[in-house]
């Protein structure tokens, strides 16, 4: 889909990425047509699932949640359906936002965001550790953020 783009929905994305609360109106304004045909290309890029969704970014911190950790997370292969069992319990586990399979020295990277260190805790070693698919667990604790982007690294064409 990306070669079908032009600078227009290109510019579009990147204002969308920024804010995505901006009205049509606003949006047109910004990259150069009316309203209407803004509206259907912005209707477009959603049909073709170049834009998924559209999410508040809440802080987390604002809301009691102030540990954020990533764990690198081994599982033992000889376990029959070691992966899909795993996937299935990471899947119901509020506190793990975010889980990705990886290469290196673990097979799977997942982020934590919880209230506390005592909740952490407990999360670790009564559900983490309690998943028999596990073999090994890693924690990487972060201790602040220091860059959070939302837009992708793409070349927008606008000279940025």
């Amino acid at each position: 889909m990306s070669d079908k783009l032009d600078k227009i929905d290109l510019h579009i994305l990147k204002i969308l990425q920024d804010n995505s609360k901006i009205t049509n109106l606003d949006l047109s304004k910004r990259i150069g047509l009316s309203p209407a045909p803004t509206l259907e290309r912005v209707k477009k890029l959603e049909q073709n699932e170049v834009i998924n969704s559209y999410h508040a970014q809440v802080n987390p911190e604002a809301i009691g949640l102030m540990v954020k950790t990533f764990v690198l997370v081994s599982l033992d292969w000889r376990k029959e359906q070691a992966r899909e069992s795993f996937l299935e319990q990471v899947d119901s586990i509020e506190e793990i936002t975010e889980c990705y399979i990886i290469t290196g020295e673990a097979d799977f990277l997942i982020k934590i965001v919880c209230k506390d260190i005592p909740t952490y805790e407990r999360l670790l070693f009564k559900t983490l550790q309690q998943i028999d698919e596990i073999e090994r667990l890693k924690t990487l604790m972060t201790l602040s953020t220091v860059k959070d982007s939302k837009r992708l690294p793409y070349d927008y064409g606008d000279g940025e």
